[in-house]
């Protein structure tokens, strides 16, 4: 893939690393984060307004179609401002869904809505024990006269309790469906918490609820859902990197700044060592990242998630030492809200254990390679 980039993702770029730094700076994700619902609607409108939130739709449905470069970028200003708001499970998790699934009527339905931020969909696919890749759903979905009862439960489902629609995985005899249910529906119930990286994440649980026969999306959604999970895979990955390039920064400016014996503490041989090592682990990481919108979009399922977990493991092992080697350069003051830093080590702590951790990733690299 070419990754030197057009005229039009180098302007999807801008706009997006230009509506952070002027919306979205620090002490405004502060006060985002500080109140009551943990996100902002303004925000998320005006995401729609610069139509980031049609990102990954077909131009035929109003969208950019941005393409797995387009993605990486946004995905990675995204990862850089760390938005609270729920960009990667409904402007692309979600959306991809109803894309590849949704019949003509639930796309007209669905999409504009959500492009235009009036409407915010989550993807539950998440079980406890469900290992990166596999579709050994415990939740179940059981023909009920003209319609569907589900039964399971989910765990923590990035944005659910903002959501107005949930995107349900669950078996159907064989195979896997795809099931739309209302937040409200009965029988839903939601235990919302925030998340290590202070998002908005729930456990759903599903005892006995009922959905319309046109509540399913599609047929067999096994192969759609494991591509439109690996596309949310990819995009993490970018916003990991965001993240990365951003606390490497911060580390960077503090120990040029911070003195100590008389000098700054970025002139002493052993830190200007550490940091050079952050470097290389933040271009290895660049490099993954890159690896993973390239092979997001793959048809050969095995060839897709054994470079995608590989990009994820390694990308993991990066994320956690440039966290770590930033806060002990910052020192005591490194875990304070006060400073970014704690903020951005939160977010690749999360990155680890979203979508699987590294070490889940590692072994199914390792299995699948072993395979072929």
């Amino acid at each position: 893939m070419d990754f030197s980039f057009t005229d039009e993702q180098q302007m999807l770029l801008d706009t997006t690393q230009r509506f952070i730094a002027e919306r979205y700076d620090f002490e405004s994700r502060n006060g985002v984060r500080a109140s009551g619902e943990g996100w902002s609607r303004a925000v998320w409108t005006e995401l729609a307004e610069l139509g980031l939130l049609a990102l990954v739709l077909p131009e035929a449905e109003g969208g950019i179609d941005a393409g797995p470069v387009g993605t990486l970028l946004v995905s990675r200003a995204i990862g850089g401002g760390l938005l609270l708001e729920p960009f990667l499970s409904s402007a692309i998790v979600a959306s991809q869904a109803i894309v590849r699934l949704g019949s003509d009527a639930q796309r007209a339905e669905w999409l504009p809505a959500m492009a235009a931020g009036e409407l915010v969909a989550v993807l539950a696919h998440e079980e406890t024990g469900l290992a990166p890749g596999s579709v050994d759903l415990d939740t179940t979905a059981t023909a009920d006269g003209d319609g569907w009862r589900i039964d399971g439960a989910k765990h923590a489902v990035y944005h659910a309790p903002l959501a107005g629609l949930v995107l349900v995985s669950a078996r159907v005899g064989d195979g896997i469906g795809l099931f739309a249910v209302p937040p409200d529906a009965e029988g839903l119930a939601m235990d919302a918490y925030a998340s290590i990286d202070e998002q908005r994440v729930a456990d759903l649980r599903f005892d006995g609820v009922r959905v319309g026969a046109q509540a399913r999306l599609g047929d067999e959604a096994t192969e759609a859902l494991l591509a439109v999970v690996d596309i949310g895979l990819a995009a993490l990955c970018a916003e990991a990197l965001g993240a990365m390039e951003r606390i490497l920064r911060a580390t960077i400016e503090y120990t040029r700044s911070r003195v100590q014996f008389g000098m700054p503490i970025g002139g002493f041989q052993a830190l200007q060592h550490r940091m050079a090592d952050m470097l290389m682990h933040l271009e290895q990481a660049r490099s993954m990242a890159y690896l993973a919108a390239d092979q997001a979009g793959t048809t050969d399922r095995d060839e897709r998630q054994a470079q995608l977990s590989a990009a994820k493991g390694l990308m993991g092992q990066a994320a956690r030492f440039i966290g770590q080697q930033s806060v002990q350069l910052h020192g005591g003051m490194g875990m304070t809200d006060e400073l970014d830093v704690s903020h951005y080590f939160k977010r690749l702590l999360a990155f680890e254990l979203r979508f699987g951790g590294t070490d889940e990733h590692l072994e199914r690299y390792r299995r699948l390679r072993i395979a072929h």
